[in-house]
């Protein structure tokens, strides 16, 4: 599929595949796409910055491939590494059979076809539908000597594998960098990319996501669901709930028949909506009750 030509046609394609965005996302997605330059996406967790890549994967037709960081992420786990086993194999087959010319076993040893590829390198290779959609998840967790090293791929989208040169991505890879802004990343990283803050959504477009994702949930359910989420996060709170939360109440909501939000179903089900204890009892022993009252009265 083709790149939308507008950013009504990117908000339009991102609607298309159940992803409900504001017109500054659908901006920032559409230049991204325009001008081949990667997308930084900070925010909160749960937000739905990680839904952005897998939704234009899906809507665009192109394959996702997902380097998921984490501390101690090197080389060897996101861009190549030698299959030393099978290298090792070679060697002794080549002593085995006598006489070995050891300037030929090298060249063959250190070949593409002893090359392991890992996210990066894959996502320079050309696909049938397109460059793919490269999602390095969670820059933040990784230190800065991996930042430093990735100023090559999103620069210039090449690696270089001293055994082999450089290698180049015929088509650019569409690159969606996210970050949970546990740390500060780069100003040399981020110059290179496009950036936008993913924030919480406002109470009237958080239930046209939750309507969007859950389209069977009862419609009095789903107003009290975002209001009351809506409040909580105004709570002095460890983690606030994101996206992700609101539908995986809502969801577990639904299973349990509810019909609309009363303060013994709240209280019973806070574990799906927060993840700390700590926020769990402040809610708790009638905070979570005032708090759906509020909503309620201000509701009507």
């Amino acid at each position: 599929m083709t790149l939308p030509p507008s950013i009504d046609a990117t908000q339009a394609l991102l609607s298309s595949a159940g992803y409900v965005a504001d017109r500054a996302l659908s901006t920032v997605v559409f230049l991204s796409l325009k001008l081949q330059r990667p997308l930084f996406l900070e925010g909160e967790a749960g937000v739905g910055k990680t839904e952005i890549a897998k939704v234009l994967a899906k809507s665009l037709g192109r394959p996702l491939i997902r380097l998921q960081c984490y501390e101690g992420l090197d080389v060897a786990a996101a861009v190549y590494e030698w299959n030393y086993a099978g290298q090792m194999m070679a060697i002794r087959l080549a002593e085995a059979g006598g006489a070995v010319d050891r300037e030929r076993l090298e060249s063959e040893l250190f070949s593409e076809r002893y090359l392991i590829r890992r996210p990066l390198l894959r996502a320079l290779e050309p696909g049938e539908g397109g460059a793919p959609v490269l999602l390095i998840d969670e820059l933040d967790r990784t230190d800065e000597a991996f930042e430093a090293f990735l100023l090559e791929v999103l620069s210039d989208f090449q690696v270089t594998i001293p055994e082999l040169g450089t290698i180049r991505a015929p088509e650019p890879p569409l690159v969606i960098l996210t970050s949970n802004r546990t740390r500060e990343i780069h100003d040399a990283l981020k110059r290179r990319c496009l950036y936008h803050w993913v924030d919480y959504p406002d109470a009237e477009r958080e239930l046209q996501i939750l309507r969007t994702r859950l389209p069977h949930a009862p419609e009095a359910l789903s107003r009290d669901v975002v209001a009351f989420v809506q409040a909580i996060r105004k709570e002095d709170l460890f983690k606030a709930p994101g996206v992700a939360e609101t539908l995986d109440w809502a969801t577990a909501l639904v299973e349990l028949d509810a019909v609309a939000l009363d303060p013994t179903l709240v209280i019973d089900t806070l574990g799906v909506l927060l993840k700390y204890q700590d926020d769990i009892q402040a809610m708790q022993g009638g905070r979570a009750k005032a708090l759906l009252d509020a909503v309620r009265s201000s509701a009507g």
